[in-house]
Order: structure tokens, then sequence, then C-alpha cells
């Protein structure tokens, strides 16, 4: 059987996979970076999702404070290493760890933000290789795994890297559809259209993930070793977080 057979039985299953979502709007052109004066809401112009209010500052606690305060003195090596599990690009580390101390957690999203947006295609390709395909929650029918399996199988036959969407702002429940619906909408876009999504995506990723890293008390042991982290769904040593990578 031919590759282009093969590929189009693998399109057509995630097609009848996803009978039961909501048919996907075209996917509008992808955002420009931001103005310093905007809110950061690309998630709402991402595809197969509703739009998602822009975020408010995050609420300081306690232990987002320490996790700042590990962070911010942490060697250059270890803060490097942590960072690598959110985004795995040694220029997106370096630079943040470069830019040290942060006054706040806003801060230092802010400037993980324009690190990813400051990376090159290349460097873009790179981190997304470093991403991998997650299945459903725990508990999940076959029937969502194999689903699953037939739309990502799709997606990285087209585009030579696995599929990557942050699901932050969705209920759990609602995490699999999000998934078969993006990739079912994203299997159109031609490769450079794909790129931009698939980097805003990772962007998001890096961000949620960041985000939990300092504020999660768990992770404390993240700056002061070289060890890895330990509980994210898409990789085993990404930190807990609702974005994954699919």
């Amino acid at each position: 059987m031919s590759n282009l057979s093969r590929s189009s039985e693998i399109r057509a299953s995630v097609g009848q996979s996803s009978q039961s979502i909501a048919s996907v709007a075209p996917q509008p052109p992808h955002p420009s970076r931001p103005s310093h004066s905007e809110e950061l809401t690309l998630s709402s112009e991402s595809p197969g999702r509703a739009a998602i209010p822009a975020q408010s500052r995050r609420p300081v606690t306690t232990a987002t404070a320490a996790g700042l305060d590990r962070f911010n003195a942490a060697p250059a090596d270890a803060a490097e290493t942590a960072l690598l599990a959110c985004c795995d690009s040694l220029r997106w580390a370096r630079r943040i760890v470069g830019h040290r101390p942060y006054p706040d957690l806003d801060a230092l999203l802010a400037a993980a933000d324009e690190a990813a947006y400051d990376l090159s295609r290349d460097e873009i390709a790179d981190a997304l290789t470093g991403e991998s395909f997650a299945g459903p929650a725990e508990g999940a029918p076959a029937v969502a795994h194999t689903a699953l399996r037939a739309a990502h199988a799709a997606y990285e036959s087209s585009f030579g890297h696995a599929f990557v969407i942050c699901l932050d702002g969705f209920p759990p429940e609602e995490h699999l559809d999000q998934v078969l619906a993006g990739i079912r909408s994203r299997l159109g876009n031609e490769a450079e259209k794909e790129q931009a999504v698939a980097a805003d995506e990772l962007r998001r990723l890096a961000r949620g993930r960041l985000a939990h890293l300092i504020s999660d008390p768990r992770k404390a042991g993240a700056f002061t070793t070289r060890g890895d982290l330990a509980g994210h769904t898409g990789r085993a040593d990404r930190p807990d977080s609702p974005s994954v990578a699919v």
C-alpha cells in the first residue's frame, strides 16, 4: 500500500473518530506578537477551541514567592535544566536564566513569552522534537485510545513532529474532544502555517509548565539538583500542568 493511500486512510479514521465533536471553524491567520499593552489571548485564535478570556495578573501566594526566590538564586546550570523540562530549547532556557532576577511570576512569564517569540524556525523545530505523544486520561475507553493514536499518526506523518496543544482553561473531561478537534482542523494546514500554530501552542505549553514549576512547592528541589522533574502527562520529566503535548 502506498504512503499516500495509508495517509488517506488515517485521515478518514480521524474524521470518523471525531463525529461527536462540533464542527471546527476555519483557522484564522496566525497572530503576530502582541504589544506590551495587550493581554496575551492568542489561545482564542487557535483552532478547535472556544475563546478563553484574557488572564488577569496571577495572585501572589507564599508558595509562588518562595519558588521564584529559589529560581532567582539557583545555579545557572540547575535553573537551565529545570527550564528545559518546560521547553526543550537551550537558547530559550539560557535567555530566561540570563535575565534573572525576576520581581514576580508575571515578569518571569513575560520573559518566557519573549524568549519563545524570538526562537528561529530551526530552533522551534528542534524544540518540537522534544515533545511526545500522551494518551488519554486513565480509564478512558479503548475507542478513545484508538482514535487518539490514529489522529496522532496522521499528524506526525504530515508534519514530522508530535501534535502539541495547550489545554489551559479546559476541564479534563473536554481534553480528548479538544485534541481530536484540533488535530482534525490543523491537518489541513500548509506546513508553514502549521509551524506558526505549533510554535504558539509550544509557547503556551512552556508558559503553563513554568508557572506550575514555580508555584508548586513539590518542585522545590528542581533548582538545587539536576535530576528530572516528574508528573507531566506529555513527558516523564515535565511538571504537571493542564497543558499537554499529544
